[in-house]
C-alpha cells in the first residue's frame, strides 16, 4: 500500500485519482509521496520514504528543490492547471484599474440611505468615470501557461498586446495569438504600453526584476499588474512611483504590510487561483503525475529532474536511476548490470541542468546486489526498483 501525505487541503477530485492501492496517512515517515499546495517546506526534513512531492500549483517556492534533487526526490508541479482561474482574475483586476469600480460601490454603500439615490448618482456617477481597455497596449512579460491565455484574451477584447519571453517554449508558441507582437526586449513594454503584467516564476534570478529603473522607464500613468509572485517586484520602488503619480495604479494578488497602505494599489486576497475548478484541475494533475511516477517511474512536468516518460514497464522489471550529470555514468550503471548478466530490454537516460535520470528495462528481475552496487555508485542520487506487469 503507497501512502501519500496531505500537507494542505487537496480537492477529493485529486486524491480520488490515486485508486486502489494507495491511502492517505498523516505521518511523514511513513509516506512516499507529499501533495502541497502553500505549506512551507523549506526546513522540513524529509525521510528516504519520500520519493515524490507534487505542488498542485504552479509556483514551488515553498520547496527545497535543490535539497530534493540531491536526495533523489522528484518534485512536480501543474503548469497550466490553474491558468483560466488566473487569467479571468487578471481581467477583473485591469478593470478595477481601468474604471473606478471600488469607488463607484463604495459611494452607493456610503449614500445607501439617500431616498433620492437614484438622482444622485446620476449626478456623482463622473467622479468614478475612467477608460476603456479596447485599443490600450498591454505588455505581457512572460507568456508560459497563464501569460499566453492572458495575451489572447487581450487581443479578442481589441487591445494591442506586446509580448516578451526569450524563453518561450515550442507549444506556448503555437498556442499564441497571431496579433500578439513577440519583442526580444521587454524595454519596449515599459516605454509604450498603458498597462503591465508579469507572469514569470519566482527566482533568485527574477526577484526584483522589476525595480525602480524599470519603472522610470515605464509611461506616465501606467498600471502596473502583479499576479504571478510579489517578489518579482521592487515594492518600495512602486510605492514612491503611486504616491509621485508616475504609476495610475499597482494591481497585485499578494498582500503584504507594504502593498495594504499603498496609494491607489488594488490589493487583493490571494485569489488567483482559488477559484473551485483551478483546485480541482491542480489537484487531479498533481495526483496524476505523482501516481505515473510511482508506478512506472515516469516523470512528467518535474522542476529538478528531466521530464522521461518509457510509458507502462511490459518487461521483468524497471530500474529507475536518479542520479548527477557526470561522464560514464551509464557506463557505470550497465556495468553494474552487466555484471549479473542482466538483459536490458530498453533504455533510456535525460538530463537536465546538473541532474540526470536513467531508465532500463530489464527482462529479469535484478537481485539486490545489483541494485546495492548501482547505489554504491558516485553520483547516483536514488535508485527504484519497479516490477513490471509480467512479474
Amino acid at each position: 500500500m503507497k501512502k501519500i501525505l496531505c500537507l494542505n487541503k487537496i480537492s477529493p477530485k485529486g486524491t480520488d485519482r490515486l485508486g486502489e492501492g494507495y491511502e492517505l496517512t498523516e505521518d511523514i515517515n511513513e509516506a512516499c509521496g507529499i501533495l502541497v499546495r502553500s505549506a512551507d517546506m523549506k526546513e522540513m526534513e524529509l525521510p528516504d520514504s519520500v520519493l515524490a512531492i507534487a505542488r498542485a500549483g504552479a509556483g514551488v517556492n515553498n520547496i527545497p528543490l535543490s535539497r530534493c534533487a540531491k536526495e533523489g526526490i522528484v518534485v512536480f508541479n501543474t503548469p497550466g492547471a490553474n491558468a483560466n482561474g488566473v487569467k479571468e482574475l487578471f481581467f477583473a483586476g485591469i478593470l478595477l484599474a481601468a474604471r473606478d469600480i471600488i469607488g463607484g460601490i463604495n459611494w452607493v454603500k456610503s449614500d445607501a440611505e439617500d431616498p433620492d439615490i437614484k438622482k444622485t448618482a446620476e449626478k456623482q456617477k463622473k467622479a468614478f468615470a475612467g477608460t476603456e481597455i479596447k485599443g490600450k497596449k498591454l505588455g505581457v512579460i512572460g507568456l508560459g501557461a497563464i501569460g499566453s491565455e492572458i495575451a489572447n484574451t487581450a487581443c479578442a477584447l481589441g487591445m494591442e498586446v506586446m509580448g516578451y519571453d526569450p524563453y518561450i517554449s515550442v507549444n506556448a508558441a503555437w498556442n499564441l495569438s497571431r496579433d500578439v507582437k513577440h519583442i526580444m526586449d521587454p524595454a519596449g513594454i515599459y516605454s509604450e504600453c498603458d498597462y503591465i503584467t508579469v507572469h514569470v516564476p519566482a527566482t533568485d534570478e527574477t526577484k526584483g526584476m522589476i525595480g525602480k529603473k524599470e519603472i522610470e522607464s515605464m509611461k506616465q500613468g501606467a498600471v502596473l499588474l502583479n499576479f504571478s509572485r510579489d517578489s518579482l517586484v521592487d515594492e518600495e520602488a512602486v510605492a514612491e512611483a503611486l504616491e509621485a503619480g508616475k504609476l495610475r495604479h499597482y494591481v497585485t494578488d499578494f498582500p503584504n504590510p507594504l502593498t495594504v497602505h499603498m496609494k491607489n494599489a488594488i490589493v487583493l486576497p490571494h485569489l488567483g487561483a482559488s477559484t473551485e475548478e483551478s483546485e480541482d484541475n491542480c489537484a487531479v494533475m498533481a495526483a496524476e503525475e505523482m501516481k505515473d511516477y510511482l508506478e512506472n517511474g515516469n516523470i512528467k512536468n518535474s522542476v529538478n529532474y528531466p521530464n522521461c516518460n518509457m510509458g507502462v514497464c511490459h518487461t521483468e522489471a524497471r530500474i529507475a536511476v536518479l542520479h548527477r550529470n557526470i561522464p560514464n555514468m551509464l557506463g557505470q550503471i550497465t556495468a553494474a548490470l552487466a555484471g549479473q548478466g542482466a538483459n536490458i530490454a530498453d533504455l533510456t537516460n535525460k538530463v537536465r541542468d546538473e541532474f540526470a535520470y536513467a531508465l532500463i528495462d530489464m527482462n529479469s528481475l535484478p537481485k539486490k546486489e545489483t541494485i546495492s552496487a548501482i547505489e554504491a555508485i558516485e553520483g547516483v542520487c536514488k535508485v527504484r526498483l519497479i516490477k513490471g506487469d509480467e512479474a
